[in-house]
């Protein structure tokens, strides 16, 4: 079979039921849980130069060290987090019964919802294909995972990994275009979980209606940061530096836009500016410096930044405009540019953008701030930069984020404890760590009935006795 072949309907349908015939012929047991884990660690940690060839390859260049931090590193902290804690998380929980049920007992107990479905993106196309893949395994499901078809180098590599580590009746790979993944999240999976756009997590949950099948979905939006006017602006911009210009700006929790105390306004875009000349120096030729995935990308990216320009907007660009062309990964290096006070009718305010365009607004009070984040649909990231706790729980009480970094940016995300996931447009549902295997288990309720139970008197007639202790346990 070529491991590169787009996969057909047919065998979609017969992948599918080839994972649920053997997960229902044997769920794995704990042992065989962490059997698994183990090997794919031990597998990809092998493989991780391949991995990072493979992803340089599909985007024309991204920083290889970026690559270790973002996929290698936080692949192997979610796998080890779940071998540390897996016996734990699927231990039954006792549940109080209440006095009325006495001795009844009850628990609850986590256990696998069978087949789940992933359908990962391009931007992150390891650590968003992997982590979620970890908690579904640790969970004790079976996996089909549908990765995307823009990064197909790195698609290719992971269905060899899997390949290599799972029986394909375990864990199977599906590759090809939109209209494998259209298919692929019709069939009547146990779970689906998504990461990708709004408007195509729209299409991923219609397509999971008919089967009522539970879907989770990462999704984006425009994740803001604030300065309040007791944050150093220095110190400021070098963090949301990272979190804007990290992967290009590619990334779903990044830096959308940017708003700062009118006052300091200039001084942070100065601090970026200066902030990026030392991170980068000679852009073109940097090797910390990623592409834009494709050209569909950069075009999309450029018309931003031609709207702005058209639109009379001051545009910074610190090392010059794109090249011109976008035919190889030359072109598609579009260098980091700064589009100052946009209106929310420009077209960096109305989407989500998604590369290394950073919009910088004023504002004149908090309350002006938060009344900008509130106007736009609920972002899947929050950065408020303060120390000022009274400031903080004003931004906290006043905008509802998929999650928040305080003082930083992006490092939510690699907390093990904490839930991922956003909200309405930015998402449902949440997954690493616990909260992962949470997401792929059923939280079975199992109560244990006495030898002797109240029930055996609670029947009719209910007339004397009977009646007295309804109408008593009734009040």
């Amino acid at each position: 079979m070529d491991i590169t072949a787009d996969t057909t309907p047919d065998e979609l349908v017969a992948t599918h039921r080839a994972l649920r015939t053997a997960w229902q012929a044997r769920r794995p047991d704990l042992d065989q849980r962490r059997a698994d884990l183990k090997r794919l660690r031990d597998a990809f940690r092998a493989q991780v130069p391949a991995m990072d060839a493979a992803i340089r390859a599909d985007f024309g260049h991204r920083s290889e060290h970026e690559n270790l931090i973002s996929e290698a590193m936080v692949v192997i902290a979610e796998i080890d987090h779940a071998l540390a804690h897996l016996r734990r998380w699927a231990r039954p929980r006792r549940a109080a019964v209440g006095w009325r049920f006495w001795p009844a007992r009850a628990q609850v107990r986590p256990v696998p919802v069978g087949v789940v479905g992933i359908l990962s993106p391009w931007n992150y196309p390891v650590n968003l294909a992997l982590m979620p893949l970890v908690s579904a395994i640790a969970a004790g499901n079976h996996v089909y995972l549908k990765p995307s078809e823009h990064t197909p180098r790195t698609s290719a590599w992971l269905r060899e990994l899997l390949a290599e580590v799972f029986p394909a009746d375990r864990v199977a790979v599906a590759l090809g275009g939109p209209g494998v993944g259209a298919t692929f999240a019709g069939l009547p999976f146990d779970h689906l979980l998504f990461t990708g756009s709004t408007a195509v997590g729209r299409k991923v949950m219609a397509a999971a209606a008919p089967n009522l099948t539970p879907v989770t979905l990462e999704l984006g939006g425009k994740a803001p940061a604030v300065i309040c006017p007791d944050f150093p602006v220095d110190k400021a911009a070098a963090r949301i530096a990272t979190g804007k210009w990290i992967n290009a700006g590619q990334t779903c929790i990044g830096v959308d836009y940017v708003l700062v105390d009118a006052a300091r306004r200039d001084a942070f875009v100065d601090a970026v500016v200066a902030e990026l000349r030392a991170r980068y120096g000679d852009i073109a030729g940097s090797l910390d410096y990623t592409r834009i995935i494709n050209e569909a990308q950069h075009a999309r990216l450029q018309g931003y930044l031609d709207d702005a320009r058209a639109r009379g907007l001051q545009v910074i660009a610190p090392f010059g405009a794109s090249p011109a062309g976008a035919a190889d990964e030359v072109g598609r290096l579009l260098p980091p540019t700064l589009v100052i006070e946009p209106g929310p009718d420009a077209e960096v305010m109305r989407h989500e953008i998604f590369g290394p365009i950073l919009p910088v607004l004023s504002y004149t009070s908090l309350d002006d701030a938060i009344g900008i984040i509130q106007r736009l649909p609920r972002p899947l990231a929050l950065y408020p930069f303060t120390r000022d706790e009274a400031d903080l729980a004003r931004i906290l009480d006043g905008i509802l984020p998929g999650g928040v970094t305080v003082n930083d940016t992006l490092v939510h995300f690699g907390v093990h404890g904490l839930p991922f996931g956003g909200i309405g447009p930015s998402g449902m549902g949440q997954i690493h760590g616990r909260h992962g295997f949470d997401t792929f288990s059923k939280q079975l309720p199992v109560l244990r009935q006495a030898h002797w139970a109240g029930s055996d008197l609670i029947k009719p007639p209910y007339t004397g006795k009977i009646d007295r202790m309804i109408r008593w346990l009734a009040k």
